[in-house]
């Protein structure tokens, strides 16, 4: 059978083999060739059933090969049997045959139905049922029809009968499928014992029917030499294979990537494709199927606001569809994956917005500006898919901007507050004057720059998070076994002035009364009770806990690992494809269940996460409304501008590179981009978050990918051998705005998310970067350079482009790449996204 390739019943006819690329005897092309040409021709037919279609066959016979009527009712009979089909067998039904294959071995009564050899009203009922039963049309794609190619040899013909057969419309022939799909082409090849040669011819007539190219041929042939000239042009693009150089029983695995019919036909598609660095994810490029409006997101119309309203009017149409399209189980998987992500991701920038402005933003703050800046985004942004975060160069600005408000005197958050104000204006006076399209301009350098530096920023980040758990919990590396005597831990109290030592131990004390306390004798202390007293610990072993950052590390690296071998479970030879999509799919959520899983049997005292459980402002001087006059000068109002300009270009290069990035042409999206509406919103968000004295928030790189690659849409079927289609990005808002609501609702669940650990998080946080930084181009690059030349990959631009100037091309990329970080470890990080 096939549908794309080419599958065999093995030997025993217990089960069909492996896809595989259908190898064909060069002469079995020319027999077809030759039997097209002397058999039957009907193209067209009217018919309503198999034996309607055999009698006008058989009566068609051109008069060379026409057939004496005793032959013609043998061979109709013949080609009228029921046909018996090898099904395709569940593990659990292959079991239930080897226990009745047991049941007839001991018992003679037991007995098995075989198929019938003749045709009868309850067996054709019965052929229908399997059909209704059997699995493989999950493998076939809808609208598909079904091509019939019967061969043989039958010992009552002296010469052969041969006919090609195209109906008019599709007509359902009953069992003759294996599953039910209307039928359009027949061939039939019956002949007189003849070595294989008709298998062969029939495998070669199976193969043309399956190519994409002969079968608008055959569909449009008005003429037998219609047919040949299909022929003749597949024998051109025929690639032979020298005898002797391989071997003919192995089977060609189906390759990853097949080229598209419109690509056979042209003369070289690569050739055809620009080569520029841009070029092939620039947003202002994305011609492909799908978007009708290609670059229209980027045009000027030369009207205020007029990107704007036109953004508005694209993405109006889809609303309605944002919500619906969010009814999927994978919609779920993507909700606790990104949430858990932002909520690391808040507690991480909070703690150091509070190390950098003395408490005045927060992680109370940043949880709560993350939850309001990012649910209105998703309800009214033009790509509700981005997620807002703090930044790394919004960090550095706060900082440098509350040592300048310290040094002199002014107030922090009502300097803040106007340079927001001013932001926010400036930010639409782009908007206003459509300077978006200058988005257009961004190559592929930039922004593999761009996200190759965000990528590693997480991934430098976690680690680093990791790494600072063995300051927090010291492993004492001096330890030594044979001094096990010599480490103890004691509380020094002093009473009176009379130091008393005592031994600090971990035993439980006896129990007690319910109404008796526990006594508070100096032998009893824990590590808390002798710290809340007022004495301090002496010892060697106080201070080391090597259990728990081992243990971390453990978890961090098992999250990692758990997570990606998850991811690619999807691919895998085990289970269901069903079961491997929905394991795919929640890849992170399971990984992150049972990291949290074994932390809570092995019980030991992980850092663990924790969320502020009271709606109060972390710095108890200030309020939760800023006032724009008071406290400073009034001619800080007009001096704000100045480092506006600056806070303005970097929300603008650090907003619109992401939104370049995540409008890819190679996410299929359907919807359409709105860089000028996601530039208002976030502009219009400063107003906010200034006035309150939340944290700035910009679209936030790693994060976004890793929202839209857990959203990914494959094809529900694909032919054996195939892999799934990549179909696109499922768009909508529902998700993004469940999570925002998950993030605001954080403080009320606090008791449930302390039991999860940081490590884990963290481990999250690599994955994210990691996969992030796979998907770009430049990693690729940056392995060519490891590889000897004949290890290297059949990639298409190695094609076009000496290997010479590849390497010189990402050897400059790595450059600007080190240049930029290097740039980001030092107070002027605050410029970088104008140095990308």
């Amino acid at each position: 059978r096939w549908i794309k390739f080419e599958e065999k019943v093995e030997d025993g006819g217990e089960r069909w083999s492996a896809p595989h690329v259908p190898a064909l005897p060069l002469h079995s092309l020319f027999q077809l060739r030759t039997c097209l040409q002397k058999g039957t021709l009907l193209l067209d037919l009217d018919a309503t059933s198999f034996k309607e279609i055999i009698d006008k066959a058989l009566s068609e016979q051109p008069e060379e090969a026409e057939l004496q009527p005793a032959l013609k009712e043998r061979l109709a009979a013949l080609l009228l049997l029921q046909p018996q089909h090898q099904p395709t067998k569940s593990l659990l039904q292959l079991l239930a045959e080897l226990g009745l294959s047991l049941c007839q071995g001991r018992n003679p009564g037991c007995h098995t139905q075989h198929p019938p050899t003749a045709s009868s009203p309850g067996q054709s009922a019965a052929s229908l049922s399997f059909q209704l039963r059997n699995r493989f049309k999950k493998k076939v794609p809808p609208g598909a029809e079904a091509a019939h190619v019967a061969v043989g040899e039958v010992e009552f013909l002296e010469k052969p009968f041969i006919a090609f057969i195209r109906l008019r419309h599709g007509v359902s022939l009953g069992s003759l499928a294996e599953v039910s799909l209307p039928s359009r082409f027949l061939f039939i090849l019956l002949g007189p014992p003849k070595a294989k040669a008709y298998q062969e011819v029939g495998r070669a007539m199976a193969t043309l029917l399956t190519d994409e190219l002969f079968q608008r041929v055959a569909r449009q042939a008005e003429h037998r030499e219609d047919l040949m000239a299909g022929i003749e042009a597949f024998l051109d693009e025929l690639v032979v294979l020298p005898p002797g150089k391989w071997d003919p029983g192995a089977r060609i695995p189906p390759p990853s990537h097949l080229p598209a019919p419109r690509r056979r036909t042209a003369v070289d598609p690569l050739d055809q494709q620009p080569h520029g660095n841009g070029d092939m994810t620039a947003a202002g490029d994305r011609a492909s199927p799908g978007h009708p409006h290609s670059g229209e997101e980027l045009e000027r119309t030369g009207r205020l606001f007029g990107g704007l309203l036109r953004d508005i009017r694209r993405k109006a149409p889809w609303y309605g569809s944002d919500f619906s399209d969010a009814l999927h189980p994978q919609c779920l998987s993507a909700v606790l994956y990104i949430y858990l992500a932002t909520v690391t991701n808040a507690i991480t920038f909070g703690g150091m917005l509070g190390d950098a402005t003395a408490n005045m933003q927060g992680v109370l703050e940043s949880f709560l500006g993350t939850a309001f800046a990012g649910f209105v985004f998703c309800l009214f942004s033009g790509q509700p898919l981005t997620i807002l975060s703090s930044t790394g160069p919004v960090l550095v600005f706060e900082r440098l901007l509350f040592s300048f408000s310290q040094d002199h005197g002014l107030d922090y958050l009502e300097f803040r507050l106007w340079i927001g104000l001013w932001v926010a204006f400036f930010g639409v006076v782009l908007v206003a004057t459509e300077a978006s399209h200058l988005v257009r301009y961004f190559t592929r350098f930039t922004e593999e720059g761009f996200c190759a530096l965000i990528s590693l920023i997480f991934i430098y980040d976690s680690l680093k998070k990791m790494l600072s758990l063995a300051d927090a919990f010291p492993i004492n590396w001096q330890y030594r076994l044979d001094n096990v005597t010599s480490y103890s831990c004691t509380c020094n109290l002093r009473w009176l002035f009379n130091p008393i030592l005592t031994c600090l131990t971990t035993l439980q004390s006896p129990p007690l009364s319910s109404m008796q306390s526990p006594p508070a004798t100096p032998a009893g202390l824990s590590r808390t009770q002798c710290l809340d007293r007022g004495g301090h610990l002496l010892g060697t072993s106080c201070h080391y806990v090597p259990d728990v950052t081992l243990i971390s590390f453990l978890l961090f690296g098992g999250t990692f690992l758990f997570c990606t071998a998850l991811k690619h479970f999807r691919s895998s030879r085990y289970f269901p494809v069903g079961v491997r999509k929905l394991v795919s799919d929640f890849a992170v959520i399971l990984a992150i269940l049972a990291s949290c899983a074994v932390d809570a049997l092995l019980g030991l005292e992980t850092p663990k996460l924790l969320v502020p459980s009271e709606l109060k402002p972390t710095n108890p001087a200030r309020g939760w409304i800023v006032f724009p006059f008071g406290a400073n000068p009034w001619w800080v109002c007009l001096l704000s501008a100045v480092p506006a300009v600056l806070v303005t270009i970097l929300i603008f290069m650090d907003q619109q590179i992401t939104a370049v990035i995540l409008n890819r042409r190679e996410y299929k999206l359907q919807k359409g981009a709105g860089f000028h509406l996601d530039l208002l919103c976030v502009s219009l968000l400063m107003v906010v978050t200034s006035v309150t004295g939340l944290p700035w928030y910009v679209s936030a790189t790693v994060i976004s990918l890793a929202h839209m690659d857990s959203l990914r849409k494959e094809s529900a079927t694909s032919a054996p051998g195939e892999p799934p289609e990549f179909l696109g990005i499922r768009e909508q808002r529902l998700t993004g705005l469940a999570v925002f609501i998950l993030m605001g609702a954080s403080v009320f669940m606090a008791p449930v998310l302390k039991h999860i650990p940081m490590p884990v998080l963290y481990g999250a946080f690599l994955h994210m970067g990691v996969t992030a930084l796979n998907s770009i181009q430049l990693m690729d690059r940056v392995r060519l350079l490891l590889m000897p030349a004949k290890h290297q990959p059949d990639l298409a631009y190695l094609r076009h482009v000496p290997l010479r100037r590849v390497h010189l091309f990402t050897s400059i990329q790595l450059l600007c790449l080190a240049l930029l970080w290097l740039l980001k470890s030092t107070v002027a990080a605050i410029i970088f996204p104008v140095m990308v």
